[in-house]
């Protein structure tokens, strides 16, 4: 959305999982907090006013919500993208976690301000939405989507590897482009990112050409390039459902073998640990459980557990599946593996510059580890 609004010429910032944003700054996020703390989120907006900022863009998590980190927070669009189930280990169960989501809408006032309409964006391809529609009262209702109708409707009139080319119709007319992001979540994704900055002031010819140029967020289906015959790809993916969509995904595009590596955080929802390798042992030729930040667990009791998953689904170690506990040496062998025109999916840590072990935060970054693994094969050198 920061792309289509500076596409209006104005000035904006962003604050989200992976970085910050002030005008003529970008720098990393490295809290491991995807929404800030209260007085840290009124900071940063401060910082952007003075910075010359006339937009700013936060990722506002359920978490953040439900612990109130937006208070003093005045919302002129709030954007609805999915709802699955996840955290549920936080919120309990997914009625709560869609109830503390329509917190977000309730912030938004029914006023106009500034000249611009209060505003809730919502996916009308998730069931949810009408239950938010109905959270923000007196805001401006704007769906966007692609198989149910909406205002801002989406058409995917081909897609491949490269990308997907898009049409986008609104009440006052339609634009095609070519988005050269890989995946159907990406175009709803832009399809969010266009009608927040249509809500904004945008024209559909300015978030045409602000999202003919997107690229992909780091750790986001970031593609890892060394000259090498076969795709390796970083990707944020930690849940059953988003390794699920991640490897669907690529399973079609894939015309050698699919080799996947993940793992599943210590001192976080442990149910979903099998549920990983049933969703890797449905799509992945070869799969590749290891740690992914264990915390104060035991490393080898996580990898266990997540293995349940794939004797439950009849694959066997060693010819299916390998368990290797170093993170690292998981990314290396699955690499050493792969060949042709093969796809390495690395999943889990995406954009995050470390590994958590006990109470240590030990330097770490998945594309940098790839790359090292690819330079040992004598690619890139």
């Amino acid at each position: 959305m920061s792309d289509v609004i500076e596409a209006m010429g104005e000035r904006s910032g962003f604050s989200t999982t992976v970085d910050f944003k002030l005008p003529g700054h970008v720098w990393s996020n490295d809290t491991r907090q995807s929404t800030q703390e209260a007085v840290e989120v009124q900071e940063f907006f401060a910082e952007l006013l003075v910075a010359g900022g006339t937009w700013g863009v936060l990722e506002a998590t359920s978490h953040a919500l439900a612990l109130r980190k937006l208070r003093g927070c005045e919302v002129d669009i709030a954007v609805f993208t999915n709802l699955s189930p996840e955290h549920l280990d936080f919120h309990g169960t997914l009625q709560r976690y869609l109830e503390t989501k329509g917190q977000l809408f309730v912030m938004l006032p029914g006023s106009a301000d500034k000249g611009v309409a209060k505003t809730a964006v919502l996916n009308a391809d998730d069931p949810h939405w009408r239950y938010l529609a109905d959270r923000a009262e007196g805001a401006r209702v704007m769906t966007y989507g692609i198989d149910a109708h909406a205002d801002v409707q989406g058409t995917v009139l081909s897609a491949d590897a490269a990308g997907s080319k898009v049409r986008i119709a609104t009440e006052g007319g339609s634009i095609e482009l070519m988005l050269p992001l890989v995946g159907r979540f990406n175009v709803q994704n832009a399809l969010a990112a266009a009608a927040a900055g249509i809500a904004a002031g945008a024209t559909l010819q300015q978030a045409r050409d602000a999202l003919s140029r997107a690229h992909a967020v780091r750790g986001r289906m970031e593609r890892v390039e060394c000259g090498q015959p076969f795709s390796v790809i970083v990707d944020y993916a930690h849940t059953p459902e988003s390794l699920d969509k991640v490897l669907g995904l690529l399973r079609p595009l894939t015309k050698g073998k699919l080799i996947a590596v993940f793992g599943s955080a210590g001192e976080r929802d442990r149910a979903k640990r099998p549920a990983l390798a049933e969703v890797a042992a449905k799509y992945a030729d070869l799969f590749v459980i290891t740690q992914e930040d264990p915390r104060l667990e035991e490393p080898a009791k996580i990898l266990e557990e997540i293995e349940a998953g794939a004797i439950g689904a009849g694959k066997r170690r060693g010819s299916d599946y390998l368990v290797i506990e170093d993170r690292r040496e998981a990314v290396g062998e699955a690499i050493r593996r792969a060949s042709g025109e093969d796809t390495v999916l690395l999943a889990g840590k995406g954009h995050e510059g470390s590994i958590i072990v006990g109470e240590e935060k030990r330097p770490y970054d998945e594309a940098t580890t790839a790359r090292e693994a690819l330079k040992a094969r004598g690619f890139g050198a």
